[in-house]
């Protein structure tokens, strides 16, 4: 029986250390599992609020999107949601995959929409609110794929 304020070997085993950042977090599973389903929950949010009028996500919201866009983020989340519940051996991949897109999207959004009038890659309507979204959802996502045992 472990004396108060002690530590025992399996809660030291536990917590883990993000090197690059300095950062401890407890247990493997928060960032190989519960981040990429609460990422994917956003997106997906993102995606359904955008149907909807609202000042957040829409055609004249902070973020803004259309239906192409909107769609976009379902994709992308329920991509998430599946990578994290089904994709037991390979899900780093995933992410990775997913990660790279989102972020590769933001940053040609921000180096191109405002010269093409808020249309990125000719299809899906943007701003920058809407770059830097994508742009920080994937450099996290990469995160996420990148320090955990995946």
């Amino acid at each position: 029986m472990p004396i108060l304020g002690t530590t025992t070997h399996r809660a030291k085993s536990m917590l883990h250390r993000v090197p690059a950042l300095g950062i401890s977090y407890c247990g493997k599973d928060f960032m190989s599992k519960t981040l990429p389903y609460i990422l994917g929950v956003i997106l997906v949010l993102f995606g359904l609020f955008g149907f909807i009028s609202n000042p957040l996500v829409g055609a004249n919201a902070l973020f803004l999107s259309d239906a192409v866009h909107n769609v976009m983020h379902l994709i992308f989340g329920l991509g998430l949601l599946s990578a994290a519940y089904w994709a037991h051996q390979s899900y780093g991949f995933w992410l990775k995959g997913m990660g790279a897109l989102l972020l590769l999207l933001g940053l040609i959004g921000l180096c191109t929409v405002s010269s093409l009038g808020g249309i990125l890659l000719g299809i899906a309507t943007t701003n920058g609110a809407s770059n830097w979204f994508n742009f920080i959802m994937g450099g996290v996502i990469l995160f996420v794929a990148r320090y955990t045992r995946a």
